[in-house]
């Protein structure tokens, strides 16, 4: 099947998509190194010191901007240096093992990474999420997660290791591989992608895990899909979502500067004990402490604050009141999500006449409260619903696939 071919809306394409021979192999990536440790690995397979700057910049050029995934199509790389590069080096995409197609548009993929310590090759899913005017990628940063937020099917998978810079930016690069967001390359006939000139326009660290347990890779990557002379996504167009690991909000802010989201679900601490655990080592206060320090806050660049409607557990108008008083002074967008139900679950959604009351209060207050529309389900891409069945190999029982995703964050405009 090529990069482009189109599948049927509601359809799944599986194995093999795109197959990587360098799976079990122990060639290191090029891809999600930075300029300085590029050059590092090339002086050390012999490229002259007085080349690497060039070498460097040819490389970021064919990876970044025109999208290769073969050292052969870098037409003006010498064939000999070629040849080097493919003897110590891979720019392999990740394996596609499963691709899916919502009757909405949203695609989510399966993909397959090497064991790298976790005792097999481990599979993580990444979803993209077509709007008029944007397309919204979502990206996971480990396979499983630690922190198991209680209304949360990824947080029933266990941590099984944390992704490298590598692979988080190679879900973005397979992305636009398959929606042919590369110089040159053609849109699969009758997808539903944004008009313009990008396909994918903005990216959220929103799938598996949690971001700031990775911190360093998810710097790394993020900071090379914002690189200005590479895939050049503007900062605004990011965002990072996290449960509240409040020392690293203060990193993000400092060191990555992209767009910031919590997954707050609650606004009283015994609440969000339960619903979201990490709420005991960094409680509410401590945390909007953390969102008040965040870098360049403004009615332009908002924390977006992620909230799951539980059916009498956090939809109470008393709640929305408490909301309001906690978020005093953050600029700051609510986005209420309807509960997406899994398998073994034992929350329902709110109902709808009490979404839109509690969105309505949030709203007369000041604050934007958008009701997040469901995107994916039939193909289990919705929010919260994200599972690979990547385990340890301790772990034989078989999981369900799902992915998830949450569209919409992010500025418009750069």
């Amino acid at each position: 099947m090529s990069v482009t071919e189109a599948i049927a809306p509601g359809a799944i394409a599986k194995k093999p998509l795109v197959a990587n021979p360098d799976l079990f192999t122990s060639k290191p990536s090029l891809i999600g190194l930075t300029r300085p440790q590029m050059a590092k690995a090339l002086h050390e397979k012999g490229v002259p010191e007085k080349q690497l700057r060039m070498r460097v910049n040819q490389l970021w050029h064919w990876l970044y901007i025109r999208g290769v995934s073969d050292f052969d199509a870098m037409t003006n790389v010498a064939k000999d240096m070629r040849e080097m590069l493919k003897e110590h080096f891979t720019i392999a995409r990740p394996e596609i093992v499963e691709e899916q197609i919502s009757n909405d548009g949203t695609r989510k993929w399966l993909l397959r990474f090497p064991s790298r310590g976790a005792g097999r090759p481990v599979e993580i899913e990444t979803v993209y999420i077509p709007e008029e005017g944007r397309g919204t990628l979502c990206i996971s940063s480990q396979v499983g997660c630690t922190l198991t937020c209680s209304f949360c099917h990824t947080g029933t998978q266990k941590l099984v290791r944390n992704l490298t810079a590598e692979e988080i930016l190679s879900q973005l690069l397979l992305a636009r591989d398959r929606l042919g967001d590369f110089p040159g390359a053609d849109t699969p006939p009758g997808a539903f992608v944004p008009t313009g000139d990008r396909k994918v326009t903005n990216i959220v660290m929103m799938g598996m895990g949690e971001p700031l347990y990775n911190f360093d890779s998810v710097k790394t990557a993020l900071l090379i899909a914002t690189d200005g002379d590479g895939l050049s996504l503007s900062k605004r167009r990011v965002t990072l979502s996290t449960s509240g690991v409040v020392p690293e909000i203060y990193r993000t802010g400092e060191e990555i500067g992209v767009m910031l989201a919590i997954s707050l679900h609650a606004v009283r601490d015994e609440l969000r004990d339960m619903l979201v655990p990490i709420n005991k080592k960094y409680p509410l206060k401590e945390l909007l402490d953390a969102c008040r320090a965040y870098p360049s806050l403004s009615n332009a660049r908002r924390i977006t604050f992620e909230y799951v409607m539980l059916k009498d557990v956090n939809d109470s108008l008393e709640d929305a009141k408490l909301m309001v008083q906690l978020l005093k002074g953050i600029p700051a967008k609510i986005n209420l999500i309807p509960f997406n139900p899994w398998p073994g679950t034992n929350y329902q959604c709110s109902d709808w006449a009490t979404i839109e009351k509690f969105a309505d209060f949030i709203n007369q207050a000041g604050y934007a409260s958008p009701i997040r529309t469901p995107r994916g389900r039939d193909i289990l891409a919705a929010c919260g619903q994200l599972k690979s069945e990547s385990e340890r190999m301790r772990k034989t029982e078989r999981l369900a696939f799902e992915a998830m995703m949450i569209a919409g964050h992010g500025e418009d405009d750069d």
